[in-house]
């Protein structure tokens, strides 16, 4: 049984580039992981894959903006013993539930690109 998903529930992307278009899941996914800063999720978010190298802190602290104020992750001040302090994001419930919506919108490009896949060997072998 297929589920479809209402693009309406997922966020509005800000950026056009190709290099953007999964950038505010990869946020998400960061923060479900752990509360973190602006910094550490640039080095953290590389690892799903759909930015090369490290993202312009720019690009994803404008989305941390965008995202918090949409609700979808929440930010607050931390002083440690040295140093200035840190803005922490984290993810808020609405926030998990979107990243759940994100997911299933993945997964449903994933089969479809796997279908195109399978005709294209299937047709190769004629």
């Amino acid at each position: 049984m297929s589920t479809k998903i209402s693009r309406r529930r997922i966020p509005h992307r800000t950026g056009s580039g190709k290099a953007e278009r999964y950038i505010q899941p990869s946020i998400l996914m960061s923060l479900r992981r752990k509360p973190s800063y602006g910094y550490e999720i640039i080095q953290t978010i590389q690892e799903f894959g759909f930015v090369e190298g490290p993202a312009p802190p720019g690009m994803i602290y404008r989305h941390l903006r965008d995202l918090e104020s949409t609700g979808l992750v929440q930010s607050s001040w931390k002083t440690e013993d040295r140093g200035p302090a840190k803005r922490v994001y984290e993810l808020t419930p609405e926030g998990e539930e979107t990243l759940g919506l994100w997911a299933e919108y993945m997964e449903q490009q994933a089969q479809k690109l796997m279908g195109f896949i399978k005709a294209y060997r299937k047709a190769a072998k004629r």
